[in-house]
């Protein structure tokens, strides 16, 4: 706020002696300001903390306006530079306290899938390692091939964000309406793809030699795969809420769902005795439940979560180029990690059950790094290319980050690392399979210990606009990731070398992001914001 206007506002009275020496002050909310004269037809102030009783201004020694002048610390410009500081420091501590409020009950969303997945390991591993060994492909299928649709989760929340910022409740309508009829074809599709190629995914992702596996991971798939339309509506139900700066609605239906599941396993594993039969129909009936409370979420704030529209073809491009790159870079990691589990496959029994619980308490811990992203995302765009533009902020911002995420690593390292290490029997009665879960404790621990840093750099690039290159560097890594896997699965490495692949993997994610953000002319150190501007690229 410029001061000067301040001061000649007609409601803020100054006074002003004309020829003679004056000292009077005029109050402004929570500051007090002392008028102590003109200079070239400019008003000098000086700030006074804490502000004092009016009564007590005849108590200031009246001087000369040019000793004033050689005593006063800051003019109305500083004066207004430390207003402007203070509204600052005042709003980013507000969107401090917002993204808190969101990321909060955001942390619940991303854990309770792999939560799900691994209430059906804990249960189903009590009973057989050949279902457990079944639950890896089951899993890559059911939860894995989900990821192939994440681009509805973007574009629902981005093109909704977009929409409610301009106010248009009938845009926000029609764009839910739109991706919800997109989120039930590819429901459809996937239920028809599961009904009559289930099985031969399955024998070409096992192996011809594991056909006890495949007719058990075959149950759990086709099962499941009757939720297909229900959890893609979930998901955009869920994401335009989220574009609402709602995390609590889609919170609540995970939840419900999450006790579901937990209950449907024990009562049909544990005392009917079902085994993965019953661990596939307590996670479908739980996700349909989510679905429909999804959608009831947004039926209560004013929106109709049944309408469905057929999207023009304009309106599928703008989708397509929205989410195109975060679609390349989400599968090569899903298609990573689902490479893990093939070469794991072939090495027994006991090594997919090994790895089946191993990948899913990674799974548990690694979401947790997701705020860190979250952060980044909502709090850098206003640094990197805003109206209050400020690298050196964005970097410290950044190491910050940096830092929340290593101690993260660290705890959630420890805490993942020890229940494994310590409780085996908890997945499995099999001595065996605990042996084969030791193996890998080490590269287990450091591959979640960078994962965290790993998502605030990932966030940051995001934030930069710098789709192309996450995309690029996430396909090369992608590549040499499963160069290096044939490799040591073919010198006889085993499950211990998947496992150091995937550190490779993630120490790699890690380094080239942390290259690229400390570049000269990155989008931390470049002065020159044309190569990122906002107009050129939808946030993410």
């Amino acid at each position: 706020m410029n001061l000067k206007t301040v001061a000649n506002h007609p409601h803020i009275p100054y006074f002003q002696t004309p020829n003679k020496k004056f000292d009077r002050k005029f109050i402004f909310p929570k500051i007090s300001y002392r008028i102590l004269g003109r200079k070239n037809n400019r008003l000098i102030t000086h700030c006074i903390y804490p502000i004092r009783e009016l009564e007590n201004a005849e108590k200031i020694s009246p001087v000369t306006e040019e000793e004033e002048v050689e005593k006063i610390q800051f003019t109305e410009e500083s004066a207004a530079t430390e207003i402007q500081e203070f509204s600052e420091n005042d709003s980013i501590w507000t969107q401090m306290v917002e993204i808190v409020k969101f990321s909060g009950p955001a942390v619940g969303l991303w854990i309770c899938g792999p939560l799900m997945s691994l209430i059906d390991t804990a249960v189903i591993g009590q009973g057989s390692s050949i279902e457990l060994a079944a639950l890896g492909p089951g899993t890559v299928l059911c939860d894995y091939a989900s990821y192939v649709f994440m681009f509805l989760s973007i574009a629902t929340s981005n093109m909704v964000a977009t929409a409610l910022a301009r106010q248009d409740k009938d845009e926000v309508q029609h764009q839910i309406s739109i991706l919800l009829f997109i989120g039930l074809a590819s429901g459809f599709l996937m239920l028809l793809l599961t009904r009559f190629y289930g099985v031969s995914a399955l024998t070409a992702f096992t192996g011809a030699n594991n056909a006890e596996i495949v007719a058990a991971s075959n149950t759990y798939v086709q099962i499941r795969g009757l939720a297909w339309p229900a959890v893609l509506i979930g998901w955009v139900a869920q994401s335009a809420s989220l574009g609402m700066k709602d995390s609590w609605g889609p919170l609540k239906a995970l939840a419900v769902a999450s006790a579901i599941n937990g209950i449907g396993d024990i009562v049909l594993c544990r005392f009917l005795g079902y085994g993965i039969a019953g661990a596939a129909w307590a996670t479908m009936v739980s996700q349909v439940v989510a679905g429909y409370m999804m959608i009831e979420a947004l039926n209560k704030k004013g929106y109709n979560g049944f309408s469905i529209s057929i999207p023009s073809a304009e309106e599928l491009l703008q989708i397509f180029t929205l989410a195109a790159p975060v679609f390349v870079t989400m599968m090569s990691k899903v298609a990573f990690y689902a490479l893990i589990i093939y070469f794991a496959t072939s090495m027994g029994t006991q090594t997919v059950a090994a790895h089946q619980v191993m990948i899913q308490l990674y799974s548990m811990c690694a979401v947790w790094g997701e705020p860190l992203s979250q952060t980044a995302q909502s709090f850098m765009p206003e640094l990197i290319y805003g109206a209050n533009r400020s690298l050196a902020k964005a970097r410290t911002l950044l190491k910050y980050l940096v830092i929340i995420g290593a101690l993260s690593g660290l705890i959630l390292g420890s805490i993942g690392t020890s229940v494994p290490w310590l409780f085996p029997k908890l997945f499995s009665s099999d001595p065996e399979v605990g042996r084969e879960m030791h193996k890998v404790l080490v590269p287990y621990f450091l591959a979640l210990f960078i994962t965290p840093s790993t998502h605030s750099l990932e966030g940051t690039l995001l934030a930069g606009r710098d789709l192309k290159f996450i995309s690029m560097s996430m396909s090369t890594i992608f590549c040499l990731g499963t160069l290096l896997l044939l490799l040591l699965s073919r010198s006889g490495y085993g499950l211990t070398g998947c496992w150091f692949v995937l550190v490779s993997f993630q120490w790699a994610r890690f380094s080239v992001a942390l290259r690229r953000l400390t570049l000269p002319n990155g989008i931390l150190y470049s002065e020159d914001a044309t190569h990122y501007q906002a107009g050129k690229l939808k946030t993410v």
